[in-house]
């Protein structure tokens, strides 16, 4: 049963996106050029200005991609929208691009958090880039009792996210925050934030009905979604997030998941929900 109502819920999603490719909705994918190469670039975009490409970027166009003087490609910044640039150099000084029109306007940064605890180098990778596509707008690392990882590299986090929003067409780049006691990362919150809480302990219900029917309808402030480490929560973390206002406790199906997994199936749900799918 869950599961038809689940593929009836995106079923109707479909619908809407198809009838707004026929005009009537305003909600339709936008179309975006997914053939061209796309590169983030942390300057400043306006018409005419030259951009330079650090070393790896311009072995990565030079080298890898062979392009040449006045090829064309996509740059952003998470700020100044999408452009169209030109290749003008390319040689042993680097590769310069000369910016000759905006292809996209910024677009508004999600207001939707995501709390986990950290995984171990590849796992974590994977999350981190499926958190991006899924639309998460901040990455919260938070330290749990049962955490195994103990090191997060926040700059390979980062650098994940930027090739996550270069290869999917993302304009507004995920903040990633240092890592917080989980405590403290409640108390970062907005007051008038939804926290959806995955609880191995919840009982088993349908996860859409759950959060659909928690706010009635649309939540009134941003929402964050936490998810724990493999090993659970600690019985004293689980009643401090049930005592929270605001809290919505979750359960993601009759199996175990690994947290890779229960991210993105939270996320999706989420999304689907109270985020930007519907």
């Amino acid at each position: 049963m869950l599961v038809a109502q689940t593929l009836h819920h995106f079923a109707e999603c479909d619908a809407r996106l198809e009838v707004g490719r026929r005009g009537r909705y305003s909600s339709a994918m936008p179309t975006h050029d997914f053939r061209s190469p796309r590169l983030y670039v942390d300057q400043p975009l306006a018409i005419g200005r030259p951009v330079a490409l650090d070393q790896a970027q311009t072995h990565y166009l030079a080298d890898v991609l062979r392009r040449k003087p006045g090829d064309r490609l996509l740059v952003f910044n998470g700020r100044d929208g999408e452009w169209e640039a030109e290749l003008d150099q390319s040689g042993k000084r680097g590769v310069v691009l000369t910016l000759r029109e905006q292809t996209r306007t910024q677009d508004r940064a999600s207001d939707l958090h995501y709390l986990f605890a950290p995984l171990k180098r590849a796992r974590l990778d994977y999350m981190v880039q499926k958190a991006v596509e899924l639309g998460a707008g901040h990455l919260q690392p938070v330290m749990t009792r049962h955490t195994q990882a103990e090191r997060i590299n926040t700059a390979r986090m980062r650098a994940n996210v930027i090739e996550a929003a270069e290869q999917c067409g993302i304009l507004s780049l995920p903040t990633v925050g240092e890592p917080l006691s989980l405590a403290h990362g409640l108390a970062a919150l907005a007051p008038d934030c939804t926290l959806v809480f995955c609880d191995e302990a919840a009982p088993v219900s349908d996860p859409l009905a759950t959060l659909s029917g928690a706010v009635g309808g649309r939540p009134k402030g941003p929402v964050a979604l936490l998810i724990g480490p493999e090993g659970g929560f600690a019985a004293e973390e689980r009643a401090v997030l049930l005592d929270r206002a605001g809290t919505i406790r979750l359960a993601l199906g009759p199996r175990i998941l690994r947290a890779d997994t229960a991210a993105v199936a939270a996320l999706a749900l989420v999304q689907a929900t109270l985020g930007d799918w519907g």
